[in-house]
């Protein structure tokens, strides 16, 4: 369930990842990393760069217990609002988290388009670019519910390396969350470095 996720995980990786101080970040004998399913070719903290993108996006907020619904209904507003603009997708959707804590998140709903559509008329679209920078990629395969184990893992990674993370992050969608079933998924995770 998201639930132990807006706990666990989510809060990890602010606290881990994000470099602030608390309850994971000053465990004086840290758990071992978590078991995750990785596929042989799926990179685990591959480094890469993220190139800028235009995007097509909703702004929004939720609550980590209906996350997935969130981020599905933001995506179904962002392919409405394309269709009514004429503009196509050019690459995966994605979403990019702009502020956590333990309860929900800030976070766009993101297309990425080959040229800026005019200026959409629902104040909750809108068009900008995409982060840009140094991150770390990991991939997650299966139900976004059962993304706790994964961003524990990368909250794990961060820690044992000693690496600073921005504050954001994002997730780009190799199967539309729309469209796939919820426990098909494959989400690349992208941790942007500071």
């Amino acid at each position: 369930m998201v639930a132990s996720r807006t706990l666990l995980l989510r809060v990890a990786v602010a606290l881990a990842g994000f470099g602030l101080s608390g309850a994971v970040a000053q465990t004086p004998n840290p758990s071992p990393p978590p078991a995750i399913t990785v596929m042989p070719n799926d990179p685990f903290g591959e480094q890469v760069t993220m190139t800028e993108k235009t995007i097509v996006y909703f702004e929004g907020s939720g609550l980590w217990d209906s996350a997935f619904e969130t981020i599905v209904a933001a995506f179904k507003s962002v392919y409405g609002a394309m269709e009514k603009l004429g503009a196509k997708p050019n690459g995966a959707p994605m979403t990019i988290y702009t502020a956590t804590d333990d309860t929900g998140f800030r976070f766009q709903a993101a297309l990425p388009v080959a040229q800026a559509p005019a200026p959409p008329p629902d104040g909750n679209i809108k068009v900008g670019k995409s982060p840009v920078g140094m991150a770390l990629k990991f991939v997650h395969r299966g139900s976004y519910d059962e993304m706790d184990t994964t961003y524990e893992a990368i909250a794990h990674y961060l820690d044992d390396k000693k690496l600073e993370a921005k504050d954001l992050f994002v997730e780009r969608y190799m199967k539309d969350p729309v469209k796939t079933p919820e426990d098909d998924l494959v989400i690349e995770i992208y941790v942007p470095l500071k």
